[in-house]
């Protein structure tokens, strides 16, 4: 069985566009921006390039153009105008939509371009905070909706992750500034979500600390041997989707024996901190809601 979405239902536009599908009907009918194709029962389908313009008609609706005046242009038109607001204004929002167009059509020439064209306006630290981590999050409410597939997940995280990993050779090559503790960082076990872990490495070690990336699905038995090697550590776990809910608050305990002692710390961060009681919680645990309150802890 095929894996690769390459049509789309009207619902499937919405949700990546962000345009209502009421919105789409009405463009469609009154002013012929594209023609869906039909399925044998009459349901509207689209294909990737009606996707393509309608994230461009986006691009453009958001900059002011009435939807009257972009339905008079020709789709090379359309590309034309969209190239001129990149090249003028914050290309955040075509960022992302091109980001997405790379997924789709798993075309790495497309995210790579795009990549660089923001690297020559922005530092990394800001393509990441604000297009990668936006473009996530959106990524994360696509698969659930089933507007995308596995496989397009995991491409453009791979693809983020290279990225990712070259900014943070350049930075560990340099001596640490701060060597009065040491960062340990880790994902539970089963757990895979890497791309927020990463980013945390790759700023603690921008900003001169000690670090020992150990990654994902690391068992609690794994912290207490690095605890031989080092002393004052900070202990740093990623939880997004293991342990589950009801299991988090017993992981946590079984974290705190394993790491703490009078001089490390525990810190936690992800989605499934939201299940943590703060009553389980020891003196040395601290909880963040976000990577910026994280950093801004340091």
């Amino acid at each position: 069985m095929n894996n690769v979405k390459n049509t789309f239902s009207i619902k499937d536009l919405e949700n990546l566009s962000g345009i209502k599908a009421h919105t789409i009907r009405i463009w469609e009918k009154r002013y012929n921006v594209f023609e869906p194709m039909r399925t044998d029962t009459n349901i509207r389908f689209y294909d990737i390039k009606a996707l393509q313009k309608l994230l461009n008609i986006t691009l453009l609706h958001d900059y002011g153009y009435k939807i009257s005046k972009i339905s008079t242009l020709s789709d090379e038109e359309i590309k034309e105008k969209v190239r001129g607001i990149v090249s003028q204004k914050s290309a955040k929002h075509h960022a992302i939509s091109a980001f997405k167009l790379a997924m789709m059509n798993f075309d790495q020439k497309l995210f790579f371009e795009t990549y660089d064209e923001l690297l020559s306006e922005k530092s990394f630290n800001e393509v990441f905070f604000e297009v990668f981590i936006p473009l996530m999050q959106e990524l994360g409410e696509l698969w659930q909706s089933d507007t995308i597939t596995p496989a397009h997940e995991h491409f453009i995280s791979y693809l983020i992750k290279l990225k990712l990993l070259v900014q943070t050779e350049e930075v560990v090559k340099k001596p640490a500034i701060h060597t009065d503790k040491t960062f340990v960082l880790f994902l539970p076990l089963n757990e895979i979500h890497e791309l927020g872990l990463m980013y945390l490495n790759y700023e603690l070690n921008y900003r001169g600390y000690n670090t020992v990336y150990l990654g994902e699905s690391v068992p609690v038995d794994n912290l207490t041997d690095v605890k031989k090697y080092f002393s004052n550590i900070t202990f740093i776990g990623y939880i997004t989707v293991e342990p589950t809910a009801d299991e988090v608050n017993n992981y946590v305990y079984e974290l705190q024996e394993a790491t703490n002692n009078e001089t490390n710390e525990l810190w936690l961060i992800g989605r499934m901190t939201e299940h943590i009681s703060k009553q389980k919680l020891n003196s040395t645990t601290k909880v963040f809601q976000s990577i910026t309150d994280l950093l801004g802890q340091l």
